[in-house]
This record gives C-alpha cells, structure tokens and sequence, in this order.
C-alpha cells in the first residue's frame, strides 16, 4: 500500500471514530465499507441497479432513481432513469471512497458502469465503461461486489474465462478505473462472491457461491441437476487485508452469501447465510486471534429452506435482518447474544425476495425484488418491486412502495443511498427538486 493509501485509510478511521462518539445522525447504509464517505441525516434518494427485460420499456439494464425523503415533493416516485443499453445481469455495485462515484457491475458480460453521482445526485450521469475487466484481471469473470477501499476499489469475481466455473478472484482498480492487481482465492477455497474489511483487526473476510455456468442458469433445470448442483462454494476466507494474503479457510457448508462484520469497534464477529441449506452462520474471533464459524441453526422451515439471500445488521449490532428469496420473507433476529440469535419477527414483503438496506439510525428498510434473470418468478409471480418501510424495533410499517413491473422498469437488484447535501459546498442554496420521470 503507498503511503497516500495508508494516511487516507487512517484519516479515514479516525473521522469516522470522531462522528461515532459524538452521536451525530448518520442515515447510512449498515453494510458499507468503513473507508467510504458517511451521509447524514436522512437519505434523499435510493439508487437501483435495475435489469432490462424482454418488452418491458427500453429493454436495457439501468439505474433508476427513487425519492426517499419525505420532505421533498418526489418522495416515493421515479426521479430518473438512466439506461446503458443492453441487457448485462445487472447485479451489484458501490461507491468509491469519497462517494461521488458508483460503480456498477453486470455478472453476463462482466461490463462495469461508473456514473457520477455527486454533481447531480437526482441525475446521475454515466461517465465510464470498463469493458475490459476479464483481460485486465487475468481472467476473473462477474464482478460481483464492489467495495471502497482508500483510493480505489475492490472487486469480488464469482467465476473464470477458462471454464466458466467458481475458481476466481480480487481484483483492484484505481478511482479512476485504471488496473491495479487481481489476487486469485487459494487453491483450497477457490469460489467467491463478498468481500468485506474489519478495519479494526486488519482482516478481509469473503464468502463463496457459484460460477457462471450454474448463476446463468435457469434455476428449476439447475436445481434438477446433481453435478451441477455439486459446484457451489462450501468456505469463507481470512486474508490479512494489508497484505492481501488468505490466512484461514473456514468451512460453511451451502454457499455462505453476504457478510456482515460487527460494527461495534469491541466486536470481533461477522455474520453470513448459507443459501442451499437455509442457515445461518457467525464467524468468531478467538483468543488466539484466529477465527472459527458456527452454525446458528435455521432460518425458518429446517426442513424446507427458503433460499436466504441477503442480511443487514443494525449500527448497534442488535439486530439482524434476514431475507428468503423463495417465500418472499424478511425475518428479524435479535442477535444482542451473537452466538445465540433469536428470531423475533417476520414479515412476507412479497412472493419473492431478494436485497435489503437499513438506514444508520435503524429507522428505515428498503426492499427490492430480483435476485438473478433466469432465478427470478414467473408469471404473476414476478413481482418486480422497490418496498419501504419504517422500523420501531417492533414491527416493520410500509411508507411507500414503487412497481418496477407496471411501470417497464426491469428488475430491482441493489441498492445505494444517495445524498443532496454530501458534496454540496456550504452555503449553496439546495437545488429545486426534480420532477418525478414519466413512466415509459
């Protein structure tokens, strides 16, 4: 790391050490790396990658954009919708560090789209294509998560150009999309899909899932498939996060998804769900500084799994959202004792299921729909959809609700909230709010 990464990281920690211990308000997003710029107050939009669908609209994969604030006029409705053309698998997608970029990714062709989101935040503009990402990388194909680190961005592959299976890797850019380095998973856990940093304890913790020719597949004929079904990831990773260097293998049996550190500085575990067995799992640190991961016992029916995708902790780490993408149900666990969580509400948001985000202060949960093009329902099944709520530690409340389907959208997928006041130099007067986009 140069020494510029190095004192931007730390500037970094310390700032955000400083807003911690003052209280302020912070509506961000629980799952977001510790190096990225923090928003406050309350969230003015939701930023969805979207992906295009036969005759629907333009067809195209796009980023649409949704009023979230309840004090402006667009609040609950479409401000705009930015269409890149073709249809990529769109998935998912983050901020760079100082957070006027999102960068967004496509699992099909591999294609990265960066929009500045900072000089017009209801409109953001698509700057730059990276559609050189598998011959940059040495190979890596679907670039799965995007994760800010000082100066640029880490990358998570989900499969290989050589045989289209689950060995990958890390790969790095620069901010400003120029190629770093492509760290391959060990022989011993080849599989990817998240990759997130303790900041704290010096660790990148990263899960497992499947390569391109299960996730391109249909998920009935896949799931009929015994050899098929036998290549999924079974284990998360330890790497030394300086050094980019695996230290441990863990074993997670069932394709371990989306990891969630603790985000307490004194709480040294991270939560994930394994997809194909219905669990949920903790990773602990021990004494010894190593770590071990503990099955956590079912998430629902044991005996019919419904498929858990994706997981947010709340800022306080007391509370776990947890998303099944088959019955369309957000569970919440009370997870106060990491290694003993309780399951104290749940709620069906709708006949399928996929990403949630949470506000920083815990009032607020958003929804979307999809999870992959051909795993996705059909028929009327297909609900297609954006869903807030409000959250009293109790019981969710719906606010609004967007309906991706009726108005030709696509398919939601990931979500990044977005901010008017971040980049907007003090005492700029706040721009008029943008009309609300006519449905297509």
């Amino acid at each position: 790391m140069s020494l510029r990464n190095a004192v931007s990281g730390a500037v970094g920690l310390v700032l955000g050490a400083l807003v911690f211990a003052s209280g302020t308000a912070r509506a961000d997003e629980t799952c977001q790396s510790p190096f990225l710029a923090k928003i406050t107050g309350q969230e003015d939009y939701v930023y969805v990658w979207t992906l295009g669908v036969k005759d629907w609209g333009d067809e195209s994969d796009k980023l649409v954009t949704i009023g979230t604030n309840p004090a402006r006029p667009d609040f609950g409705q479409v401000v705009s919708a930015v269409a890149v053309g073709g249809q990529h698998e769109a998935h998912h997608g983050g901020f760079n560090d100082d957070r006027t970029r999102l960068w967004l990714g496509g699992l099909d062709s591999s294609t990265i789209f960066i929009f500045d989101v900072a000089t017009d935040p209801a409109n953001p503009k698509l700057v730059k294509k990276i559609e050189t990402f598998v011959e940059d990388s040495g190979g890596v194909v679907g670039p799965h998560t995007f994760y800010a680190l000082p100066g640029r961005m880490l990358i998570s592959g989900l499969s290989n150009a050589h045989d289209r299976g689950g060995r990958t890797g890390l790969v790095e850019y620069s901010n400003e999309g120029k190629y770093i380095r492509t760290s391959w998973m060990p022989q011993s856990a080849p599989y990817g899909y998240d990759s997130r940093v303790n900041a704290n304890l010096n660790r990148l913790l990263t899960s497992s899932f499947t390569g391109k020719n299960n996730y391109m597949t249909e998920l009935p004929k896949l799931m009929k498939d015994p050899v098929a079904m036998e290549n999924f990831g079974n284990t998360m990773v330890v790497w030394d996060y300086h050094a980019m260097k695996p230290l441990q293998v863990l074993e997670v049996p069932g394709a371990p998804l989306e990891v969630r550190w603790a985000l307490q500085p004194r709480h040294h575990y991270a939560f994930t769900t394994a997809a194909l067995t219905g669990k949920l799992w903790g990773v602990f640190r021990k004494q010894d500084g190593t770590f071990e991961a503990l099955d956590l016992g079912p998430i629902g029916d044991p005996n019919a799994p419904a498929l858990p995708v994706d997981i947010s902790l709340s800022s306080d780490d007391r509370y776990l959202f947890v998303d099944t993408f088959m019955d369309g149900t957000t569970r919440v666990f009370d997870v106060s004792n990491p290694r003993a969580p309780k399951q104290i509400y749940e709620r069906k948001i709708g006949s399928q299921l996929n990403m949630v985000s949470q506000s920083w202060d815990g009032k607020r949960v958003y929804y979307t729909s999809s999870l992959l093009a051909n795993w996705d329902q059909t028929g009327p099944a297909n609900e297609q959809y954006l869903k807030a709520y409000t959250w009293d530690g109790a019981r969710l409340t719906p606010s609004f609700e967007v309906d991706f389907r009726a108005l030709a959208l696509g398919r939601p997928h990931i979500m990044r909230f977005g901010d008017l006041e971040l980049h907007r130099p003090a005492g700029l007067p706040e721009p008029e709010p943008a009309p609300a986009a006519a449905a297509p």
